[in-house]
Order: C-alpha cells, then sequence, then structure tokens
C-alpha cells in the first residue's frame, strides 16, 4: 500500500529556506514515506517517528488508515523537546489537515 506524503503549511516554508542538500535529503525520504511508513523511530507513540539526517531530524506524523503521512517540522536536537510539545498539543489541527477525525 503506497502513502499520500503531505507537509504542513509551516513545514513547506521551512523546506524552503534550507540548504539543498538537505531538501534532496528529504525528497528521498518522501519517496521512502511513500513506500513504507515504518521507517524512522517512533517518539513515544507508534504514529509519530522522526528520521535523522546529519545533526537534524525529519519529523512526521503517520495515519496508517488513512494511507497518509504529514510532515511537520525538521530541526535540530536541541529543538527536539520544543517540536514535540508542539506536536502533541496541535494533534487535532494536524488530524485536520490530514482529514481524518483526531
Amino acid at each position: 500500500m503506497g502513502f499520500e506524503v503531505l507537509e504542513t503549511e509551516s513545514f513547506s516554508r521551512q523546506f524552503e529556506s534550507l540548504e539543498e542538500e538537505e531538501k534532496a535529503w528529504i525528497r528521498k525520504m518522501i519517496a521512502q514515506l511513500e513506500a513504507n511508513s515504518e521507517v524512522g523511530k517512533p517518539l513515544g507513540f507508534k504514529w509519530f517517528r522522526e528520521k535523522k539526517y546529519e545533526g537534524k531530524r525529519l519529523y512526521y506524523l503517520v495515519y496508517r488508515n488513512a494511507g497518509k503521512v504529514l510532515l511537520v517540522a525538521f530541526g535540530d536536537k536541541k529543538e527536539q523537546r520544543e517540536i514535540i510539545r508542539h506536536v502533541l498539543a496541535n494533534r487535532e489541527r494536524y488530524a485536520k489537515i490530514v482529514g481524518v477525525q483526531p
């Protein structure tokens, strides 16, 4: 089963400001996520995951029943706690973006 990979508006803006190497890596990860949403490390929940690239991490949410993955952030280790807290606080909003019930 293939997955549709979506982005939040804030992730799209962030993506545009990244280095070309980082953009290329994220594009590669999108292709990988389209084929297999189980890649990466779970962050306390099976549906919230990260994938590391050098000193940074790509954060995404997996909606298996809907066949969708939502890219939410890309940041370094020192931002990790803040990003995780933000994602958990906005979980319902992200579900609406994807079009599923929270």
